[in-house]
């Protein structure tokens, strides 16, 4: 399939009202039944105006992170409500081929654990 791999770059703490921006995205993502989308984090970079950002131990507000989307192209455009929230966030659009090799695995089965033996028989209480 053709498509484009859309590359969000923002700080862990931008807001996008009561929500992180990575947050917020992620959830319109899943409104619009997108999948496959991932969140990274960056120790540190330097953005796009030029301010150095890092990740320390005692604050971790400045730390940089990546959303990364691959989507078909009317999905892309469907995210149009990301430029509608006004929000301040660079992005890169980059043309992709993209597909699945292999084969689906097979469903696994649901495990269920038990803390007591359950007993089995008519004698059971």
């Amino acid at each position: 399939m053709n498509g484009y791999q859309l590359t969000f770059y923002t700080e862990q703490n931008r807001k996008c009202g009561h929500l992180t921006f990575c947050e917020w995205l992620l959830q319109e993502v899943r409104k619009r039944g997108i999948r496959g989308a991932m969140v990274t984090s960056a120790a540190e970079g330097i953005g796009h105006a030029g301010a150095h950002h890092a990740a320390h131990i005692l604050k971790l507000a400045d730390q940089l992170g990546q959303v990364i989307l691959v989507v078909t192209e009317h999905k892309a455009d469907e995210l149009e409500a990301v430029r509608a929230t006004n929000v301040h966030v660079f992005y890169t659009r980059v043309p992709i081929e993209f597909g699945l090799l292999g084969e689906d695995p097979p469903p696994k089965k649901a495990k269920t654990f038990f803390r007591f033996h359950r007993p089995t028989g008519s004698h059971s209480k």
